[in-house]
């Protein structure tokens, strides 16, 4: 619908990946750098990677396109959660290799096969393995053991890998994947845009686009688009799409703050109850009243799921939401406090009874103790419910909440 309200040519902010679309940010053009570092070694591995929606699958389509292909056959492997010999059989289905009904030999055996082929023929094997932070170890352990097969001393395939952040620290940190670390020659973590590449950037795509300086745009807009999105090149096309296509509504011929200030509000207003329905979190009851909302409390700390536009939220906005979360936890504090309460009287009262008929249990005096014991610990809980509940609004808490 904008596309032609504004008469462009094509989408300009489409989620898909889009080599013709690829901007060289600086964190980009480094990433480049270090791939055309790893890919001159002709072996071992080459990692990038980077938050969801940071450009790395339109980086690779970007540096497939610049590949010759006369030189160099190329596997792609997007994965979800692959073991070691679904990983095998992946890959060979990655070069075209027919291993349909064979066992994971069968799979190696026509991939080293294959890789010696194409060295014969004087090209070079890259395997590209995107989400790889969705590999079991032992699939990666596999992938490790493909890059063993050589003709002579001269390596016969390459891998490159692609994940989330998550990915980099279990590289860093598992001691089981001490010798694949090894292997690797280069990697990079693809960071945000910074706030000057946010307008490059969308002009970048609106020219490809067939931009021809309608709509136009406010100055004061970037500033906000970057702190609203966090520099990620996705979120930015998901906010530019939505304001292109209020533009085109209110067949408006510039776009400016107010508006991105409402297509913000809307987005944050789509997500807010799926978000709430799926993630809130409740206070445990079956916890002692200091330990749920000690549990609450940290639970509400956490940091929002990734691949989310995540617009800036407001101090005040922040505050509200966890002293919601707060307040759960305080009342289950309290439930579970007037729960063991009740459960006590009702003790001291069969113990009251058996004293009026002269039918005192024998083990009078250890229930009396456990009584006490039980009683102290509730006031211990409630001690700790309250000093957290001090130490919010003291700290945390807005003037709205206190």
């Amino acid at each position: 619908m904008y596309e032609e309200f504004y008469d462009f040519k094509e989408r300009p902010f489409q989620l898909t990946p889009d080599p013709a679309f690829y901007f060289e940010s600086l964190t980009h053009k480094k990433a480049l750098s270090y791939l055309g570092y790893g890919l001159n070694q002709g072996e071992g591995f080459v990692v990038i990677t980077g938050e969801v929606g940071a450009g790395k699958s339109t980086l690779v389509a970007h540096l497939k396109q610049k590949l010759d292909a006369g030189r160099m056959t190329v596997g792609e492997v997007v994965t979800s959660a692959l073991d070691d010999e679904e990983m095998i059989h992946v890959a060979a289905r990655s070069f075209g290799l027919d291993i349909s009904g064979g066992d994971k030999a069968a799979a190696l055996a026509a991939i080293e096969l294959f890789l010696h082929e194409e060295a014969r023929s004087g090209r070079r094997v890259l395997l590209i393995v995107d989400e790889a932070q969705n590999l079991s170890i032992g699939a990666l352990e596999e992938l490790r053991m493909l890059s063993n097969f050589q003709l002579g001393s001269h390596p016969l395939l390459q891998t490159l890998l692609l994940g989330q952040p998550e990915f980099k620290q279990l590289l860093a940190q598992s001691d089981e994947l001490e010798q694949l670390r090894q292997r690797v020659i280069a990697s990079h973590h693809l960071e945000a845009m910074q706030p000057g590449e946010v307008e490059p950037y969308v002009s970048h795509r609106l020219n490809h686009a067939g931009w021809k300086g309608r709509p136009g745009f406010g100055n004061d807009i970037w500033v906000k688009l970057h702190k609203a999105t966090g520099g990620i090149p996705r979120k930015v096309n998901q906010v530019m799409t939505r304001l292109l296509l209020l533009g085109a509504v209110e067949e408006r011929d510039k776009i400016d703050a107010d508006m991105l200030d409402t297509v913000i509000e809307e987005m944050v207003g789509d997500a807010a109850p799926a978000e709430e329905a799926a993630s809130r979190p409740r206070p445990d009851r079956d916890l002692p009243a200091a330990d749920a909302i000690a549990r609450a409390h940290d639970e509400a700390r956490r940091p929002s799921p990734e691949g989310q536009v995540a617009p800036a939220m407001s101090a005040e906005a922040r505050d509200k939401g966890l002293l919601d979360h707060q307040i759960d936890a305080i009342e289950a504090a309290f439930a579970d406090r007037d729960k063991h309460m009740e459960a006590l009287r009702r003790e001291v009262e069969k113990l009251g009874k058996s004293k009026a008929s002269g039918e005192l249990p024998e083990d009078i005096g250890l229930r009396l103790a456990s009584i006490e014991a039980r009683l102290d610990e509730q006031e211990r809980s409630l001690r700790h419910v309250l000093t957290m509940m001090i130490d919010y609004f003291e700290s945390q808490g807005s003037r709205a909440a206190a």
